[in-house]
C-alpha cells in the first residue's frame, strides 16, 4: 500500500450488510488518515466485554477505537451491531448509514481526536466529513 493512502478492512458476519463501507470511509477520511485500519462489526456482548476490560464500563457501547501505535497501522474500530441497529431505527435511517457514522467517529478517535475535551474540534471535523459523504446528523450531535 502506498504511504499516502488509507486502506480499510471491514470484518463482519455474513448477515451484516457492509457493502461500500470501506470505500465510503476512505473517500471521506481526512488527509492525514494514512495507513491501514480495521472496522469490525461484532455482537453487543463482545463490545460489552471490551468496554469492561479497557474502559471499566460493564455495558455495550456503540463504538470503540483501539489505536495500534504501530507505524502504518492506525488501529481497530469495533462497532456493536445490535446497538448500531437500534440507534439507526431511532434516528430514522438504515443500519448501513449508522455503520458509516460510527466508523467515521471511530477513525477520528484513532487519529487522536477526543470530543470530550476539545471544545468542539472533533464535532466540527466530523460534521464536515459526514457532509462530504452525504450524511446529516452524527454521533456527537445525538449524544449532546
Amino acid at each position: 500500500m502506498a504511504a499516502d493512502l488509507l486502506a480499510v478492512e471491514v470484518v463482519a458476519p455474513a448477515r451484516v450488510r457492509t457493502t461500500g463501507l470501506a470505500g465510503w470511509l476512505t473517500s471521506v477520511a481526512p488527509a492525514r488518515a494514512k495507513g491501514t485500519m480495521t472496522v469490525a462489526i461484532v455482537p453487543d456482548d463482545q463490545v460489552r466485554r471490551l468496554n469492561r476490560k479497557y474502559r471499566r464500563k460493564n455495558s455495550a457501547t456503540d463504538v470503540l477505537s483501539f489505536p495500534s501505535g504501530e507505524p502504518g497501522d492506525l488501529g481497530d474500530v469495533v462497532i456493536a451491531a445490535g446497538v448500531a441497529r437500534r440507534q439507526a431505527r431511532e434516528a430514522g435511517h438504515t443500519a448501513q448509514v449508522e455503520y458509516r457514522i460510527l466508523a467515521l467517529h471511530g477513525l477520528l478517535h484513532l487519529l487522536g481526536y477526543d470530543h470530550e475535551g476539545d471544545d468542539g474540534r472533533m464535532a466540527r471535523l466530523e460534521r464536515r466529513l459526514r457532509k462530504r459523504g452525504g450524511l446529516r446528523e452524527g454521533l456527537i450531535e445525538r449524544s449532546s
